[in-house]
């Protein structure tokens, strides 16, 4: 096992594709992030759901962007409450909003970045962690 400082061990990483969110686990798989958006309203919904919660529609489309957002929240994780954890802390976890999305935001970590610098607001970049059954989606700041 190689383990990172700062990324949560690939062991650890585990997703499920169901009909909703397959279209976003296909994209992640080939580095591209998409997002669901209504046909009718344009309304952006994420986390993917069968209904838009502003007209009640199913038609969807996906639309890539470029994951470039903004430090909408963290926490780190500086304790290895579970077993083989303790070689990749600390890791900090952000929720990244994304701009042009209607207030969309994706959950991953933040790289790149010792704790004690990361704040609010701060601007990141999109970036792909490989694991066994995929991608999925962390962040790096940016200038």
């Amino acid at each position: 096992m190689v383990t990172r400082v700062g990324v949560l061990p690939s062991e650890f990483v585990s997703f499920v594709a169901n009909p909703a969110t397959e279209p976003f686990w296909t994209a992640a798989a080939e580095h591209r992030l998409v997002l669901p958006r209504c046909t009718n309203c344009d309304t952006f919904r994420f986390p993917p759901a069968a209904f838009c919660w502003v007209c009640r529609r199913q038609d969807v489309e996906w639309v890539e962007h470029d994951g470039n957002g903004e430090l909408y929240s963290f926490t780190v994780l500086r304790h290895a409450v579970i077993p083989g954890l303790a070689e990749a802390l600390p890791i900090v976890i952000g929720v990244v909003e994304l701009p042009d999305t209607n207030g969309c935001r994706l959950i991953g970590d933040i790289l790149g970045c010792p704790p004690e610098v990361v704040e609010i607001g701060m601007p990141v970049a999109l970036e792909w962690y490989d694991v066994d059954d995929g991608s999925v989606p962390c962040f790096r700041p940016r200038a």
